[in-house]
């Protein structure tokens, strides 16, 4: 897996930023949330409980698409919180990112709405729940990992597949991974 961009989607209340934060900071990457790139018209219609639509979102993902492309291009490893629910979005964002991959936060609705009515910070509104699993269409090329873990166990699963594959090439750690399994998943926490 050679990602050097990673998109952290899913619904509002998935855990999202949580995720791409303690990933990042694994990775000492930099991190983005998708939220700070909308619009004021856009945050207004939300905090209000007003579903956007795609002429709303239109702007946000042309500035999402190009700080993916500026982030590649500059060789400057990112992790971006967003929710790119439709296959279109993806496809809008992802358009000549190669080196960018997705990871699919998973979970039901009401696990989601346990946690989203917790929270008092967010302009999104725990309502603004179903038009999301509404607006969902769940992605067939990303990687999913279940959300009713911890964030710890959903980041260190994401580190594990995607970059597992070139740890163990590395050929000085091949031979002791395999003399010392347990090593394998200690060398992670490290990363």
């Amino acid at each position: 897996m050679n990602a050097r961009f990673i998109i952290v989607m899913g619904v509002v209340g998935c855990g999202k930023t949580s995720v791409g934060k303690s990933l990042a900071k694994h990775l000492g990457w930099d991190f983005y949330d998708a939220d700070d790139f909308h619009t004021p018209e856009n945050i207004a219609k939300m905090t209000n409980g007003i579903p956007l639509n795609d002429v709303d979102r239109s702007l946000w993902l042309a500035s999402l698409h190009i700080l993916i492309s500026s982030s590649l291009i500059q060789n400057r490893p990112s992790v971006l919180a967003c929710s790119a629910l439709k296959e279109s979005y993806r496809q809008q964002i992802l358009a000549d990112n190669d080196g960018a991959q997705i990871v699919f936060l998973k979970g039901n609705y009401d696990l989601i709405w346990s946690r989203l009515s917790m929270r008092k910070d967010h302009y999104m509104k725990p309502q603004m729940l179903q038009s999301q699993f509404e607006t969902l269409e769940e992605p067939t090329n990303a990687l999913t990992v279940d959300i009713a873990k911890s964030v710890n166990d959903v980041v260190q699963e994401i580190l594990i597949i995607f970059f597992l594959e070139s740890f163990l090439w590395r050929s000085d750690r091949l031979k002791y991974c395999c003399l010392y399994p347990e090593s394998l998943q200690a060398s992670f926490t490290e990363i």
